[in-house]
């Protein structure tokens, strides 16, 4: 049957939209509800943070948190504005505040925000060109970026080999992200200068004679880090049981790359390899261009290692070869496992808000802002022994997919995955009605689970 949901969408316009639930999804809407009212709250026993962002995205986040998020839990949520003006307005610090509060409490659950270049210093008259926050916020509480792709069965792979999961860990501190950059005026040395504190002779080394106008470069890292990216890599791939590869550059950056090769060996002979051996999985360097290969020939199932910048890279292409950047995890974890910053592993989707500003329907994927949720209550889930807070992440989770995949509902971008230009309007909705039949789909859910008890 046919169905015209009248819904109030992100524009805050009522519009008729036509689309086709299942008859789950109907029962859902009419009834349970109602039923809802009569349970309780659970209970989170410990603070959240919470980081809001920018555009489309902070319109999406404040949906969730207020339809999805606090209906159904009593949480404490320490609240910190990321907005790109209010970035701006402290001088940055609020994201120093803020990650230093989720290492205060464990659990950090962010939404996209701007990292501005020129066009974004002149369109919000910043007073300098901010840093990533995210880039801020992993060099402070150190740890490894994991991604890891939602896998839809509707939606065509662009590389269809991959039938098993790919998880990325980025290694979130330095490089690129906390690089010195310089453009030269014009012919000139350029030196590189090491200084000891202990006072001996500084060791310093010729870089490049310009002859005219240039650009130059430095970056760091540090053993500690890389150690900590090493055990958070090899922890993972233990909890995945997949094998685990990291990927350098180390023919051509023998020193910087090679250190993180020599690293992760000699802990991974000292501390992981009998664990790995009984698990029946292994560890293996390789050259990021032959591991690039390797991957997109593989059938996934493996844990990939990258540096910060590689990460950031492999990543994206990542979630389009599993089918939308809109269907990907992204979870931070410090080597200890104690502290997780979970975020959506995308941008703020400017296109879409241009449009919502104009007053036009808009049909942004939430998916990946939802599971950024998810999985941050879902550590707080971990760390607190709380079954009913674990049990509830996982039925909101797989509501997402299940909309998508047994109902056939889903926002224009997964639609075009599947559709290609043969889409037509009646293939997708707006972001409204697919949060709305979620929460149906949530609620059918907790139903099922509180008729059991």
């Amino acid at each position: 049957m046919m169905w015209t949901a009248h819904t109030r969408t992100l524009t805050g316009r009522v519009v008729g939209r036509a689309w086709r639930p299942s008859c789950t999804t109907i029962r859902a809407f009419s009834g349970s509800f109602s039923r809802f009212q009569m349970n309780q709250k659970i209970v989170v026993q410990n603070p959240i943070v919470e980081l809001d962002g920018d555009e489309m995205t902070r319109i999406i986040w404040k949906k969730i948190r207020e339809e999805l998020i606090l209906p159904y839990l009593q949480v404490d949520i320490k609240y910190f504005d990321l907005g790109l003006e209010y970035r701006d307005k402290t001088n940055d610090q609020v994201t120093i505040d803020a990650a230093n509060a989720i290492l205060e409490h464990s659990v950090g659950i962010k939404c996209a925000t701007i990292t501005p270049d020129e066009a974004r210093v002149e369109e919000f008259k910043l007073k300098e060109m901010w840093r990533s926050p995210n880039g801020t916020i992993r060099n402070i509480l150190g740890g490894t970026v994991f991604r890891e792709p939602i896998v839809l069965e509707r939606i065509p792979k662009p590389i269809p080999g991959w039938i098993n999961p790919i998880v990325i860990g980025r290694h979130a501190f330095g490089d690129q992200y906390r690089s010195t950059d310089f453009v030269a005026p014009g012919a000139g040395k350029l030196q590189l200068v090491y200084t000891p504190k202990d006072g001996s002779p500084a060791t310093v080394m010729d870089v490049y004679d310009f002859k005219g106008k240039g650009v130059a470069m430095s970056m760091y890292n540090t053993d500690e880090s890389i150690t900590g990216f090493a055990h958070s890599s090899f922890k993972m791939a233990l909890a995945k049981k997949m094998p685990l590869f990291m990927s350098t550059k180390n023919t051509i950056l023998k020193k910087y790359d090679g250190r993180f090769k020599d690293i992760f060996q000699e802990i991974y002979e000292a501390q992981y390899k009998s664990q790995f051996d009984a698990a029946g999985i292994y560890y293996e360097h390789r050259l990021i261009d032959d591991m690039v290969a390797q991957a997109i020939k593989s059938a996934g199932g493996f844990v990939w290692a990258c540096k910060n910048y590689d990460g950031d890279v492999q990543s994206d292409i990542l979630a389009q070869g599993f089918g939308s950047l809109g269907m990907m995890t992204s979870e931070l974890i410090t080597p200890d496992g104690r502290v997780i910053e979970s975020e959506a592993a995308h941008g703020t989707v400017t296109r879409h808000y241009r449009e919502w500003q104009k007053g036009n329907e808009t049909s942004t994927n939430p998916v990946a802002s939802i599971f950024a949720w998810t999985r941050g209550l879902l550590h707080r889930a971990k760390l607190d022994g709380n079954d009913a807070l674990r049990a509830w992440c996982e039925d909101l989770e797989s509501a997402c997919v299940e909309v998508i995949d047994k109902d056939g509902i889903m926002t224009k971008d997964l639609a075009i995955a599947i559709h290609g230009k043969d889409m037509k309007r009646e293939h997708w909705v707006v972001t409204d009605v697919y949060m709305d039949t979620v929460k149906a789909k949530l609620q059918e859910k907790i139903t099922a689970r509180s008729s059991k008890l």
